[in-house]
């Protein structure tokens, strides 16, 4: 064979160099993966995602969560507080042992709640107080749409 019949091969100069990159980039998006539980997308198990995980079913039992019947929310003023007193008592166990920036968060977070807490209880309150009103067209209104479980 002559070598004009053979086919040359050109060969870019940078493919190894792109093969590696390659090559590292999918290892490590393999490494990031396998740092997540079974690659479910988790957050890190760290101090943040506990007060947030605390934090979230306080939020719920003060009403984020419509009941079942779709006619108003369900409002868990024990589970709330069980929730807001974790939080609490987690802030003074780990006085001193937190950043800055994690005992702000913490406090902020906390004030929140608390003041959330007292709203939702006077609204409570407040409805609870009321006599049932009669509508100009002689119908009762529609019952509180506050649903707490009994």
């Amino acid at each position: 064979m002559s070598t004009e019949e053979t086919p040359k091969i050109q060969v870019d100069a940078d493919w190894k160099a792109e093969a590696q990159a390659e090559k590292e980039r999918l290892a490590e998006a393999e490494a990031n993966s396998t740092s997540s539980p079974k690659g479910r997308g988790l957050p890190p198990a760290d101090f943040k995602g506990l007060v947030g995980m605390l934090a979230s079913q306080a939020i719920m039992g003060l009403g984020a969560v419509p009941d079942e019947s779709g006619k108003g929310v369900l409002i868990d003023l024990e589970g709330s507080k069980f929730a807001i007193d974790l939080l609490a008592e987690l802030e003074k166990k780990t006085e001193g042992n937190l950043s800055d920036e994690e005992a702000k968060e913490l406090s902020a977070v906390l004030t929140e709640l608390r003041a959330r807490f007292v709203q939702v209880t006077q609204l409570i309150a407040q409805q609870g107080a009321q006599p049932a009103a009669t509508a100009t067209d002689g119908s009762t209104p529609p019952a509180s749409k506050i649903i707490t479980p009994d």
